[in-house]
């Protein structure tokens, strides 16, 4: 009953369930737009992009002002893989937890 991370941690998650974005981020094995996809119709983009990051405040207020939609949020985690907030967990092709909070994975891993 686990899958370890991409650090190669071992987080005691179930068959089916697994987080994203553990370790060195997205970027480092890459996210397809159908997975983009399908967390945009789970989640709005504006709690799936960090605004707090440090890619989000490195870009230029142009790249900023240019993210106003689903297509235009989508087109920048494509690009730029780190800006998605971390960590997902994702049970089934759903979204069970975005970003840590601890009393949501308490709930989780109890």
């Amino acid at each position: 009953m686990h899958i370890a991370a991409q650090n190669g941690n071992d987080l005691g998650f179930e068959s089916g369930e697994h987080p994203v974005g553990g370790g060195k981020g997205h970027g480092a094995a890459g996210i397809d737009k159908a997975t983009i996809n399908t967390w945009l119709s789970q989640k709005p983009w504006d709690k799936l992009v960090n605004r707090a990051g440090m890619t989000w405040r490195n870009l230029s207020d142009a790249e900023k002002a240019a993210v106003t939609d689903e297509k235009s949020a989508s087109h920048l985690m494509l690009e730029k893989t780190s800006v998605i907030k971390r960590p997902i967990l994702v049970k089934n092709d759903t979204i069970i937890a975005l970003g840590f909070d601890e009393a949501t994975y308490q709930t989780i891993i109890n």
